[in-house]
């Protein structure tokens, strides 16, 4: 059966995950880390016979030497790819800048535009790329395809991703809102339509993705239309580590009155802000319990996390001009109940009514949680942005 490997890589790791194509399958998943350290690790699972594998002490000097750990896991543990060869294989790509508005074949060219793109992207491209390049040494005879994270974004209309900076120095430094998490997004809102049973060119949808990075999109008619995330992963919502939105003006300040260099900042706003700056946890998990115990300090983290996406919510509303679905995703968004409920709360104004008991149920299914009299649709849809990547990758390549 024809299947699709697809690679998630980093500077000092990488996870995959073969997909079979026709049914959609997760055949084997798996996860290289601590690449080029003095012991490296990985851990590989069998999807079909739930049997694992792993290596804690593992020789893993680079790349390379990552996937060559892959392919001796898929002999050893399986399936075999004797039984499940790849046709494709599918790399996610953060940074796409304006060059790239889809999922891309890879070839000479593309790598030297990815290169190029790195300094907007310069702890992803590099990585994604050294990925790209040891997969092909090992896979050469299938063709490689990028998908990139801010590719679906792209269909912005200027006045939502121009910045009001002067024109010259936005156009020669390339500045303007791109977006992250698109693969996600796409899937989701797609996936919303599905569950709903409406065409997807009819629905106005605004999706959360709520991990340890997260972002807002408002999509209209499949059609991304506004995003949280701007020229970097930073913009937007908090985060785990990252502090979102915040006036520009406070870097300068910090800069001018505390001595902060740009290095300084930059480790700040992205390492050391969001819900870990305001509460020394960066796990939502461990803030709300810690809000539940009655930590003052998680609680007032907590409101301000909600708050910042209950904003998002209102203004993606006028810009859609309308709205028919509310989807959560990702880890926070499918897992966390009481957040949900807190985020919606008092939104009845919007159409907005949230189901108390279908909040609560967890399920790793898509769900409706909004009662059935709701006039907006409040849907819990769980990412799958791998099969999203599958599916990009098969449909440009084969």
């Amino acid at each position: 059966m024809t299947a699709a490997l697809v690679v998630n890589s980093g500077s000092s790791s990488f996870k995959y995950q073969l997909i079979e194509l026709e049914g959609e399958r997760t055949l084997a998943s798996g996860l290289v880390e601590r690449i080029g350290e003095s012991s490296g690790a990985w851990k590989h699972t069998n999807a079909v016979t739930g049997e694992t594998s792993s290596n804690d002490a593992a020789d893993v000097p680079d790349h390379a030497a990552g996937f060559q750990a892959m392919i001796d896991a898929f002999a050893k543990v399986g399936p075999s790819f004797d039984e499940h060869p790849p046709a494709v294989v599918g790399h996610r790509v953060v940074h796409g800048g304006t060059t790239f508005d889809r999922a891309t074949v890879v070839t000479e060219d593309v790598e030297r535009q990815i290169d190029e793109l790195s300094s907007l992207a310069p702890l992803h491209n590099p990585a994604n790329l050294e990925g790209i390049r040891a997969a092909q040494r090992v896979f050469s005879d299938v063709p490689h395809v990028a998908v990139f994270d801010t590719a679906f974004h792209q269909t912005m209309p200027p006045h939502a991703y121009t910045y009001a900076i002067p024109a010259d120095l936005a156009e020669r430094y390339r500045i303007r809102r791109y977006g992250m998490h698109g693969t996600s997004h796409k899937y989701v809102s797609e996936q919303a339509a599905v569950f709903l049973d409406r065409p997807l060119s009819e629905l106005k949808t605004i999706v959360l993705h709520l991990g340890n990075g997260a972002s807002v999109a408002a999509v209209d008619g499949g059609r991304s239309i506004e995003t949280s995330m701007g020229l970097t992963p930073l913009e937007g919502l908090v985060m785990g580590t990252r502090s979102g939105d915040l006036d520009p003006a406070v870097l300068i300040h910090l800069h001018r009155e505390a001595g902060l260099g740009f290095d300084e900042l930059d480790t700040m706003l992205n390492k050391e802000s969001g819900l870990l700056g305001l509460t020394g946890n960066g796990d939502m998990r461990d803030v709300q319990d810690a809000a539940l115990a009655g930590d003052e300090a998680a609680e007032a983290a907590l409101a301000v996390y909600r708050h910042r996406i209950r904003r998002y919510v209102g203004a993606y509303t006028a810009q859609l001009g309308g709205l028919d679905a509310v989807v959560f995703t990702a880890g926070v968004g499918e897992n966390n109940a009481l957040l949900r409920r807190r985020v919606l709360a008092g939104l009845e104004h919007l159409g907005i009514e949230v189901d108390a008991d279908r909040n609560e149920l967890h399920s790793k299914e898509a769900r409706r949680i909004s009662t059935d009299g709701s006039r907006v649709a409040v849907l819990v849809i769980p990412t799958n942005e791998e099969l999203e990547i599958a599916r990009q990758s098969a449909a440009v390549a084969l």
